[in-house]
């Protein structure tokens, strides 16, 4: 029986025409496909029909197979020869636990290789215009997670307080009281520019421009059903309109 392998590779935000050329030929070849569950349709339908798909990811605070199950799923798959292809969204290294999977891969020895993503704060900057750095007003970039393993918001970190540099929160609308209060304390302007990105990347995408005092008002009050970026800083001012984006709603 020849060995089995297992690729990690990024699906984007969920749009197929994000996919990399890499991603879109490992895909094709995979004969058992564990997805994450904001995979989109577009791109589970890419894969072979033989193909066996199991949905693994999980979608905000939603059941889902647990992070250990789907590590024993790619070694059971892999121990039968099979090419198996964890699909995981946006970006794999970008919040995305590869690392764990790739240590549990090596414990087993299982070969592997990972593929990267377009991350959803790139698609986001592309589909409503606005930079994520810029000269003379954003020198840097960071992305974080509003959260930490055991829930609580942590934001005790040099960069938060820089009116230089943009921040990008993932998976974080539902602290976005706490990251508001946090940034403010440490020193960024009530009327530092904020966007609220739903579904980036993807045709159904909409976003709305706000202020840091008024973000968490905004972010509580919008009806979301999908995984939404907190952008902060000055470069996401310039945020506008793409042809291919829906209506972009500016409140001031």
């Amino acid at each position: 029986m020849r060995n089995g392998f297992v690729s990690l590779v990024g699906a984007g935000p969920g749009n197929a025409d994000l996919l990399t050329l890499g991603a879109l030929k490992t895909l094709q070849s995979a004969e058992a496909l564990l997805y994450d569950a904001l995979v989109s349709e577009d791109i589970l339908a890419l894969a072979p029909q033989r193909c066996v798909k199991i949905c693994v990811g999980k979608r905000g605070d939603r059941l889902s197979v647990s992070q250990e199950k789907t590590n024993e799923l790619m070694v059971r798959l892999a121990n039968k020869g099979l090419h198996v292809v964890r699909l995981k969204g946006g970006d794999p290294s970008m919040f995305g636990r590869v690392e764990e999977e790739r240590q549990h891969l090596d414990r087993h020895g299982v070969a592997h290789k990972t593929l990267a993503g377009v991350t959803a704060a790139s698609a986001a900057a592309a589909q409503f215009e606005f930079p994520l750095t810029h000269r003379g007003e954003a020198r840097a970039v960071t992305f974080l997670t509003g959260r930490t393993r055991d829930g609580s918001v942590d934001l005790a970190d040099a960069r938060v307080s820089d009116p230089e540099t943009s921040l990008v929160f993932y998976m974080s609308s539902h602290n976005a009281r706490h990251i508001e209060a946090a940034l403010s304390a440490a020193g960024r302007a009530a009327a530092t520019p904020v966007v609220l990105i739903e579904n980036a990347g993807r045709s159904h995408a909409r976003a709305i421009t706000t202020r840091l005092d008024q973000m968490a008002a905004e972010t509580e009050t919008a009806a979301w059903d999908g995984p939404v970026l907190i952008a902060v800083g000055d470069a996401f001012a310039y945020a506008r309109m793409a042809a291919a984006a829906v209506p972009l709603v500016a409140r001031r």
